[in-house]
């Protein structure tokens, strides 16, 4: 007669097998949450550290970095990378939560002085500000102050401030997609500027002094679009402008793609009269569109035809700037990211969120 003995243990594995896997399957019911110091630098340093080493798997689940009110003063240090990928940064407020650097203006430089360099794909940042504070009128002929470099894709950013003056956010990567959502950003000149596709949703854009005696004339976006179809995205955002004249984009190189849709100008007197520079950087293929400015009490600014006569390197290219109703209607975050719905995951991160604020903070 057989013994039953191993039928007995085959089945004792299997059980256990079965045991062990349910309690990995269930170990993670929480969000794996790391909290910094309130008001210390070196803590958010380790603090973002140790989630890259959590995190440096693609499908790492994600991981929550709380960041308490306080202003966290990062020094002259630059470049503070964030490498591993889902990794959600989390400010207690986007006025009081407050990252700041102060580069050397000598080391002035759009790849050398960003706040923040994400490499990251699936970052999400949330009710903070971040600052460059370089000395941008002491600067010389550039004060090039990145508070944001994304060498990653798929950052999502909600109800974030940044306060630079020239690169404020700098997307780095040819094929990138990225997302804003009800954020501030502040500059003087090509201050949203790089490749990708990049939807700017609810933002308000604020222009400062071009010169510290507010002479000149700022230029928001300096898209640099190569690989990808529609570039820098402006839609239902706020231009908010009291001192230096402004346009809304001009090219940098390649064939760059912007468009501003339903923008409200708190001070339309200050849009240049081109509102697109005509004057690009390295390329005249700009492909820039404009659909129903208006101004602050509603009234429609956008003139039934624009023509604008781009020029660089001796070449000039002249485009319509004014959308047909029609091609107006093809902006749209389901066409921008057929595969890609980051305002679904930015609600149901705002409702996760919600939650660990609640008993953390």
């Amino acid at each position: 007669m057989p013994t039953l003995l191993p039928i007995i243990m085959n089945r004792t594995y299997l059980l256990t097998y079965l045991l062990l896997l349910s309690i990995s399957m269930t170990a993670r019911t929480e969000p794996e949450v790391i909290k910094v110091k309130a008001g210390d630098a070196k803590s958010l340093l380790e603090c973002i550290e140790k989630a890259n080493r959590l995190n440096a798997d693609t499908l790492s689940e994600r991981v929550f970095i709380l960041i308490p009110n306080g202003t966290y003063d990062l020094g002259e240090k630059a470049l503070t990378t964030i490498e591993g990928h889902n990794i959600a940064l989390i400010g207690e407020s986007m006025e009081g939560t407050v990252i700041v650097n102060a580069p050397k203006t000598e080391d002035e430089g759009i790849g050398k002085t960003a706040t923040l360099l994400n490499r990251g794909w699936n970052t999400y940042v949330q009710d903070l500000t971040l600052k460059n504070a370089l000395d941008y009128y002491h600067s010389g002929a550039a004060g090039r102050a990145v508070c944001w470099q994304d060498k990653g894709n798929r950052t999502i950013f909600k109800r974030v401030r940044m306060l630079s003056y020239q690169d404020t956010y700098y997307s780095h990567s040819e094929e990138c997609q990225h997302y804003f959502e009800d954020c501030e950003i502040h500059g003087t000149v090509d201050f949203i500027c790089g490749a990708g596709d990049v939807y700017f949703n609810r933002c308000t854009i604020v222009t400062e002094k071009r010169n510290a005696d507010g002479s000149g004339t700022n230029v928001i976006a300096a898209p640099r679009t190569s690989t990808t179809n529609w570039g820098y995205v402006f839609d239902h955002c706020t231009v908010r402008n009291d001192e230096s004249a402004f346009h809304f984009a001009r090219g940098w190189h390649t064939v760059p793609r912007c468009a501003w849709l339903y923008t409200r100008l708190e001070t339309p007197e200050k849009m240049a009269v081109e509102r697109f520079d005509p004057y690009s950087i390295r390329s005249v293929d700009c492909i820039f569109y404009e659909y129903n400015t208006t101004d602050a009490q509603g009234n429609i600014l956008t003139p039934t035809t624009n023509v604008v006569t781009f020029s660089a390197k001796g070449q000039q290219h002249a485009a319509e700037t004014v959308l047909t109703p029609d091609a107006a209607r093809r902006f749209t975050i389901e066409n921008i990211f057929p595969d890609w719905r980051p305002e679904k995951i930015t609600r149901e991160l705002i409702e996760e969120t919600g939650k660990i604020q609640q008993t953390s903070f």
